[in-house]
This record gives C-alpha cells, structure tokens and sequence, in this order.
C-alpha cells in the first residue's frame, strides 16, 4: 500500500523523554523520541516487552503514574505537556481516546459496561441517560458482540476476556475521536473476531478520518493494518519508515529479529512412562450459570456441556475457540476453580475431585497451578516480586528456610528470563510482558503435576513469546509436567500442543491429535478458525 502524507501533523512527539523515580532507584524509560502522526493515518509502534512503547503511547495523555518528562507532544496546535488537569481531561475520550491493553483493569468492577460507555457520551456529547444508554448498545454491537443488549447490562467479570475488550473498544469510540491510542486491542481476542475488530477500526477510520496510535507486538496485525511503522528498543526509536518497505527491506538487525520470530514445533515428546497413565480425566463435564432473566428473576446459562477428555503426564492440551466460547470456564471446572455449578466426574492423579470440598482440595493444590490471562490482576499490587513468586512456597513448604526460599525464587526468575535484581519491585514496576513472566515464575517455582495456562504468551511480543514458549517445553521436557494449554493463537497450539480441543458455545465440536485436526478439520467452525489464522 502507499501512503501519501498529509500536510499538518495531528500529533507530534519531539525528543521525548520520560524518567522514573521510585525506592530502587531512577530509570529512563524513553529516550529523545521524535515521531509524527499525521490526520487519518495508521501508525503502529512495535517493540519488545520493556522496549518502552506503551510509556510512550501513556505519555500523550499523561498517564504515566509518578513520571518526570522533558520534550514536547504537540496535539494539532496544542502542546500537551504541561497542560492543566482540567483541559487534560477534557482531551481524553473526547479527541483522544485510548483502548488500554488490560481491560479487567481499566474497566470500573461496580458498574455494568453499558452504563460505563454511557458515561463517555453524557459527559463529552451531553445526552441523556436514555440516548447514551441506546448508543452504548449500538456501539457494543458496533465490536460484533453477541446479544449487545444483554451484554450492556453485565459487570465486565461476567464478561470473557475478549468481549472486555470489545466493550473497551467501543468506549473509547464513542465520542469518535480524532486519535485512538490502541494499546494491544487485540491481544485477548481470539483470530476470528481479530480480524473483526481490525475490520471495524478500519471502517471507522477511513469514514470519520480518525488516526490511529497502535502499539503492538502482532507483526501479522501491523502488516494487514499500518501505513508506517515505529520499532523501538530500549526505549529508542531504532527504525522508521513506510510498512511495506520496512518489512521488505529492514536496516536494523533488531528490526530483522522481530520480523523472523514465528512460534516453531517445541512439544516434547511424551515420556514412555505416560502410557496408560492418566493425570486428569473428565466426564461428561458441564458448568452452569445464574444470569439474569428479568430484575427480580434469573436463568440457567450453560457454558460448557458434556465435555469429556484426559491428559496424560508431560503432555499437552490446547483449548481452543472463540471468546466466550466456554474454554477458559472448561479449564477452570477443570481445577474445581469455577464460581459456576459443576456436573460430571473429574479424576486428578487417580483421585475424584469433583466430590471434594476446598479443605480436602487444599493440599492438592501444589500439584495444580494456574497463569492467569490478566497478570495484572492476578499479582498483588502490595507485594514484591519476592514475595508473589515465593508465596507457594511458604504456604506449601513452610520448612524451608527464607535463604531458601530466597534462592528458589532467584531460580525461578532466571528461568523465566527476569533478572533477580529486579525482585524488590512491584508488580506495576513491570511492562505487560515482564508480569506475565512473574506469573509463570510463581506456577513453575512449586513444580506442578498439572499447569493450566489461560492465554500465557497473549502479553507478550513476538520474540519473547517464543522464549517462554521454549521455557515451558522445556520445564515439560524436564519434569514431566502437564499443560491445558488456552489460547486464541492456533500457532502457538500447533507450537505446544500434543492435543486440541475445539470448543464453540459450551460444546467440544471437534477434538484430537494436534496434527490431525490441523491437516483435516472435520468441523466447519474448525475450518474457519484456521482460514482466520492463516489470512
């Protein structure tokens, strides 16, 4: 595609820099960085975990908490740096408006997510209750997601990680503004809606002229949607230019790296002595809910129904399916982890679980260990990295001594490519991809039977990703663990998995070797979930 640019620049960064100070001492972040986005253009910031683009993209609009900045950001005619709180936040959701990369985090617990995209429209367009709560609908149908309506009226935790998103998308749309800042807007999507929502941006990019911030680490995503690329490393901005020509012919061997890390076949190969054995079975598992029917009413929703499978030690199981396709809510019944009502038998190690009340679960939960999808909400914002990797250890082995426990933890953090000097931080100290690894270090640190990995490299960029995904083969090489593997990225399936269970609506439409669903689906929605990835 060429790109022509426009005369006048909407937005203008100018050696921008930005440091930060805490107990640890002072680091800078973002180093002289100078980047222009022009009215109705696509701009896609890449980078590492840590490279530094996300402080970048909170800087426009001044969100980084307890930053000390120097340069300039000019906004159209307005420089931003400096500018009073009022008129700041008069700019935010109105011109510029940003889809955050976490949207657990970002959206209010208290209030359904209909009435949180009608707060947008009475504050910056002065409708009334009526007319904002009517647009939110429309805008949440606007992502394509299923039944707006009722999802208007949910708490974004009865929301699956996707549909948060979608909700996220279509606040910060509301107001069409004339920048969106895009901070990973896909990352909990599954490849089907992906390309939904990169559809839908487009369309409303090219019918309201609105530019577009995207920061990524979806390289498939910056080559199907941007018009000129920013790659940083270290907090510099290392390479420049139009995105044909920088994915043809890249000058930065940092740059080449990026553009060459796709997931490769790491499944180990399953250890003689798994045959017959079984770590987990189920049968015949269902997991229901109470959703609302009427305001004084409520209904059954079944999430998943009759699912069946087993896994046997060092193997691997992928789950699959759209968001809200009920395979984080399989994954969490599994591990008897589901706020919902459970039927069926659930075996671990021999022994049925489901009969079992959480005292008699207690001392089997060393055995089991979850990574979160969301490790920002997941990790408590009051602890050191220290203390959240070594809390199993002191709750399951409370003998050891705390200089080895503090030894257990550096091990920990190595392996999953953290440096240990880094461990008397906390939790918002970190990049999205650096908290996804403290997670991963505190479920691998107990050596677990059983890891349930609910989208463990969705946060992550493309090389890193690779790295961990390399590290968790390997800990399942070494000690025989078993992973039921959740994840949108059907390359990393094919990368990890031994098995693959395709779920659609609460049911298990398709499942088998990794291979063979791969070279022959049998299921129509198989069929399109690979056409999805593969476009």
């Amino acid at each position: 595609m060429h790109w022509i640019p426009a005369v006048a620049e909407l937005l203008s960064l100018d050696q921008l820099s930005v440091r930060f100070t805490t107990a640890s001492g002072s680091a800078e972040v973002v180093r002289s960085v100078s980047l222009k986005v022009n009215p109705g253009e696509r701009y896609a910031l890449v980078g590492e975990s840590g490279s530094g683009k996300t402080v970048t993209a909170l800087s426009i609009l001044q969100l980084n908490q307890d930053a000390h900045y120097s340069g300039k950001i000019r906004f159209g005619q307005q420089e931003l740096l400096g500018m009073e709180d009022r008129a700041m936040r008069g700019l935010r959701g109105r011109d510029i408006a940003m889809v955050f990369q976490e949207p657990m985090s970002a959206l209010n617990p208290l209030y359904c997510v209909g009435e949180q995209i009608a707060e947008v429209l009475r504050l910056h367009q002065g409708l009334s209750t009526r007319e904002a709560a009517k647009q939110a609908v429309h805008l949440l149908e606007q992502t394509r997601i299923d039944d707006p309506a009722r999802r208007a009226q949910a708490y974004p935790h009865q929301l699956s990680g996707g549909q948060r998103q979608r909700a996220m998308i279509a606040m910060a749309l509301a107001c069409k503004p004339k920048l969106l800042i895009a901070d990973e807007p896909t990352t909990a999507l599954d490849v089907t809606v992906q390309k939904q929502i990169v559809e839908l941006l487009l369309e409303l990019q090219q019918s309201i002229g609105m530019a577009v911030l995207l920061i990524t680490h979806d390289l498939p995503l910056v080559r199907s949607f941007a018009q000129r690329v920013g790659v940083m490393h270290q907090g510099r901005l290392v390479e420049e230019g139009e995105c044909d020509e920088l994915f043809a012919h890249p000058r930065e061997d940092y740059t080449r790296k990026l553009i060459n890390s796709r997931p490769r076949r790491l499944a180990p190969a399953l250890p003689a002595s798994s045959a017959g054995q079984v770590v987990l079975k189920a049968q015949d598992l269902s997991v229901a809910f109470q959703v609302p029917k009427t305001v004084f009413a409520k209904q059954s929703f079944a999430a998943v129904k009759q699912v069946s499978l087993e896994l046997a030690p060092g193997q691997t199981l992928g789950i699959v399916g759209e968001s809200g396709s009920g395979k984080t809510t399989l994954g969490m019944a599994l591990l008897r982890l589901s706020s919902g009502r459970a039927q069926g038998e659930i075996q671990f190690e021999g022994k049925r679980i489901d009969t079992l009340d959480q005292a008699a679960l207690r001392p089997l939960r060393k055995r089991m260990q979850v990574v979160f999808q969301d490790p920002f909400n997941s990790l408590s914002p009051r602890l050191t990295v220290e203390a959240i990797i070594g809390e199993g250890l002191a709750l399951h082995e409370p003998q050891l001594r705390a200089s080895e426990r503090r030894d257990a933890v550096v091990a920990a953090m190595r392996e999953v490519g953290l440096d240990p000097q880094t461990m008397q931080r906390y939790p918002h100290e970190f990049s999205g991809g650096q908290r996804q690894r403290i997670a991963i270090a505190r479920a691998v640190i107990l050596k677990p039977a059983l890891m349930l990995l609910d989208e463990p490299t969705s946060a992550l960029d493309v090389s890193v990703q690779a790295q961990v995904l390399e590290l968790l083969a390997g800990l399942q090489a070494r000690y025989a663990m078993s992973y039921l593997f959740i994840t949108h990225d059907l390359a990393v399936v094919q990368a990890m998995a031994h098995q693959v269970i395709v779920m659609q609506q609460g049911v298990a439409v398709e499942q088998g070797r990794v291979e063979d669903v791969f070279a022959a689906p049998q299921s129509d929605y198989t069929r399109a979930l690979l056409a999805a990835a593969l476009h």
